[in-house]
């Protein structure tokens, strides 16, 4: 998984919250006044880019109950950078926490930035103590996480003047979708993906045996339809490893029916809730 990007409506808010309150930081911004386009911020660790914002004040916000960003998933490298990260966001944006859970495959705290787009930080337990069912779906569950109990263990007082240490990649995009039977013709019979788990109304897909990649649930948007233009998730990209596997994607997506274009970088294409995804090649 490649960086999200999110339409926003308030840069600066939403840049002190991906910024200050994550603790990432800036790769790319506006740097001339005169540019033509929205403006956009690239934020990430080190050189990875994680989160794009976008200014486009003139959209409205999303309507309740449409599809689109259910959250963004950002996986830490090790418990100590999910730690400061976690004491970061706790005294710079404390209304933001909506939750955390044990998942057996991984620790997971969840966030809502301030214009409503869900965040994920969590750290991931080795692929030797995941559980496998009979038919290889992975065994997940939402088990309770008590936040000071786990600040308590790996918090350090370095880690505390350090928040953006760490390194930190985008693990998985989780989606809000009007159906889950679409959803699997679309991310598992179109795209390739195959299925890890199925969980009350959601679906979890993967490649390479990862516990997910890409969710899909219909928790609050049961029913949806096509996406209006509005505020929240702007493009979802995908990297595969080579250009031929880009190749075969678009041979694959395009027989299944779906509209591709293809700029001669990457394939751009929409799900059945106009959610824009991009696949390129990372070599």
């Amino acid at each position: 998984m490649d960086a999200v990007t999110l339409l926003v409506g308030d840069l600066d808010r939403q840049l002190r919250f991906y910024r200050d309150g994550l603790a990432l930081s800036v790769i790319e911004q506006p740097g001339d006044r005169f540019a033509t386009g929205p403006a956009t911020v690239v934020l990430g660790r080190g050189t990875t880019p994680l989160v794009v914002l976008r200014h486009t004040p003139d959209l409205p916000p999303a309507a309740r109950g449409s599809a689109g960003l259910f959250h963004t998933a950002i996986l830490f490298d090790d418990e100590a950078g999910l730690a400061a990260t976690l004491a970061s966001i706790a005294q710079r944006e404390p209304g933001s926490y909506t939750g955390s859970a044990d998942h057996l495959v991984s620790l997971a705290f969840y966030f809502t930035d301030p214009e409503g787009n869900g965040v994920e930080l969590y750290w991931d337990r080795s692929r030797s103590q995941w559980s496998h069912r009979e038919d290889g779906t992975v065994v997940m569950d939402s088990l309770r996480l008590d936040p000071n109990a786990f600040l308590g263990e790996h918090l350090t007082d370095s880690l505390l003047s350090s928040p953006g240490s760490g390194d930190a990649v985008v693990g998985h995009v989780h989606l809000s979708v009007g159906d889950v039977p679409s959803a699997r013709a679309f991310y598992v019979d179109a795209l390739g993906f195959d299925v890890t788990a199925q969980w009350h109304g959601a679906l979890f897909v993967s490649a390479g045996g990862y516990h997910h990649h890409l969710a899909m649930n219909t928790w609050s948007s049961a029913g949806a339809g096509p996406r209006a233009s509005a505020l929240g998730l702007g493009e979802v990209r995908i990297a595969v490893p080579t250009a031929d596997d880009l190749g075969a994607l678009g041979a694959r997506v395009t027989a299944a029916g779906v509209q591709v274009a293809d700029d001669g970088a990457a394939l751009t294409f929409t799900d059945p809730w106009r959610n824009l995804i991009r696949v390129s090649a990372e070599a």
